[in-house]
């Protein structure tokens, strides 16, 4: 039994309970989708907030052939746990970054100008190993990736001098949509026409691709023409909808995986006109009791839900009263007296009445992948159902 699941009996301020099972389901789910591309399970930021390693491996049982990482030190720290038997891929890259280690490792590193190029043909020679690199073309998002033309062209040309050396193997070209979770804008077919074309100018000049890709989460769930040959898939590994307007979790057939509660600190009765937190943006209307709730913005609770933040305390939803602080709030229980030390759920699937990550969302004017990535390290994981029978 690992550490975190040891945990799992004990009495804790504040858990992010994270069920595997369903990770591993909603895998299943998203291969059944695109049964034809391989499936990469995204557990950059420490997967979503859920744990990146714990999570890697539910991923790779379910069927991910690859995980896919934003920094270099995220896929370096998933290697140096033991995951070799997958591929990973990295592609938030700087100067000076630890190429190195990555062509050691065997990862696939993503090119998107003739700079980083460069200096994977740099480590590849120094370390006598031929480097794993994927270009990345922008065909309309505006942040990485090489732009159309003659700057695709330069970039495709010097990396089939250096496959030609020994030096890398192209592994993959590939792209990033902008507005794939908002069905039917133009900006979609508008980079899948720019993503052929430049895949179609890499080919005929000799790039023989292991995959090709394109598609996040909404194209994964939505544009089945998206799908090449490679899924990369994030927040929907995690049960979350990219969009409200593509549905729900449920909707879309998955279930969320992590469940975030924190024990009532304190109950007490107070007066009508009695001001809640600071600033006093919430003063009782009448007498009432008040429930401390012992996790705030430092523990990743967005001080933007201040006043608005749903919370399930005795089987009743309970709005935050006033602002969120740095490690508390409060709720107005409105009589209610429910014990010392009973479970406050702050979200979860949303089969217990309780509220999910999207409401939070909704409630602090953001969007769901936000609320459970910024889940703070002061807030323990615990890991349910690991095994392979979930």
């Amino acid at each position: 039994m690992s550490e975190t699941a040891a945990q799992s009996s004990a009495p804790l301020r504040a858990r992010a309970e994270i069920d595997l099972a369903a990770l591993r389901a909603n895998v299943r789910t998203l291969r059944a989708l695109a049964p034809g591309a391989a499936l990469m399970a995204v557990v950059k930021s420490d997967a979503y907030g859920h744990g990146a390693v714990p999570c890697a491996r539910a991923a790779v049982e379910a069927g991910a052939r690859w995980l896919g990482t934003a920094t270099p030190e995220e896929a370096l720290a998933l290697r140096a746990a033991g995951i070799d038997d997958v591929r990973i891929m990295c592609w938030l890259w700087t100067p000076g970054g630890p190429w190195r280690e990555a062509v050691e490792a065997d990862l696939d590193v993503s090119v998107s100008g003739m700079w980083a190029l460069r200096e994977v043909v740099d480590a590849a020679r120094a370390v006598g190993k031929t480097a794993r690199v994927q270009l990345k073309g922008d065909t309309g998002l505006g942040r990485n990736g090489c732009q159309p033309g003659a700057d695709w062209a330069e970039l495709v040309a010097e990396a089939l001098r250096a496959e030609a050396d020994g030096v890398v193997r192209i592994t993959g070209l590939w792209s990033h949509f902008a507005c794939a979770d908002e069905p039917g804008h133009p900006s979609i077919a508008a980079q899948l026409s720019t993503f052929r074309e430049m895949l179609a100018y890499a080919e005929q000049a000799g790039v023989r691709p292991e995959v090709r890709h394109i598609a996040n989460s909404p194209a994964t769930l939505t544009l089945p023409e998206a799908h090449f040959d490679l899924v990369r898939t994030g927040v929907a590994v995690y049960g979350i909808s990219p969009s409200p307007e593509l549905g729900s979790s449920a909707d879309l057939g998955l279930r969320p995986v992590m469940t975030l509660t924190a024990s009532v600190a304190l109950v007490k009765r107070v007066p009508g006109g009695h001001g809640v937190s600071y600033g006093h943006h919430y003063v009782t209307p009448g007498e009432t009791t008040l429930g401390l709730i012992p996790v705030g913005y430092a523990d990743g609770i967005p001080r933007h839900a201040s006043g608005t933040g749903p919370v399930l305390v005795g089987g009743k939803w309970r709005t935050v009263a006033g602002r969120v602080a740095m490690d508390q709030f409060v709720v107005d229980l409105g009589g209610d007296e429910p014990a010392v030390g009973s479970e406050a759920v702050l979200f979860g699937p949303g089969d217990r009445g309780e509220p999910t990550a999207e409401d939070w969302a909704q409630a602090a004017g953001t969007i769901a992948y936000e609320i459970v990535t910024r889940i703070g390290t002061r807030v323990p994981r615990v890991y349910v159902n690991e095994g392979q029978a979930g």
